[in-house]
């Protein structure tokens, strides 16, 4: 299992895969809960490596990781909002008149940073 962390000074996107890429937890956390949560998921889930991304507060949610006991390895974050939102249309179609504006043209109506670490993990998992 792989868990993915999307760092920001607000909130984190936490997401597990396993290494076929199954998806088995996907939050967006506040950022103060990242300690508790990657404790309490490491726990539950046999934690293999952390995924972390190199953007914004990476060098404190590194701290935490390494608090917990696990290894981490930081992937590049570039555009990952962009797909992410891009993810976001495809798993959340839109509905009524929404379905008839690009989807390019729309912001997600919730946080994406969840679908990020799944991204980052994803990356991960392709090298």
């Amino acid at each position: 299992m792989f868990m993915g962390i999307d760092p920001g000074r607000d909130k984190c996107g936490v997401a597990i895969l396993t290494a076929a890429g199954e998806i088995k937890f996907q939050r967006v956390i506040p950022t103060e809960e990242l300690d508790a949560a990657i404790k309490n998921l490491a726990a539950e889930f046999a934690i293999e490596k952390v995924i972390l991304g190199d953007g914004t507060t990476h060098k404190a949610a590194a701290q935490k990781v390494k608090a917990a006991g696990l290894t981490f390895e930081l992937v590049d974050e570039k555009h990952t909002t962009e797909e992410a939102r891009r993810e976001y249309w495809v798993k959340n179609p839109p509905r009524g008149w929404r379905k008839f504006l690009p989807t390019s043209m729309q912001v997600p109506p919730e946080p994406v940073d969840a679908i990020v670490a799944e991204i980052l993990v994803r990356r991960f998992l392709a090298r």
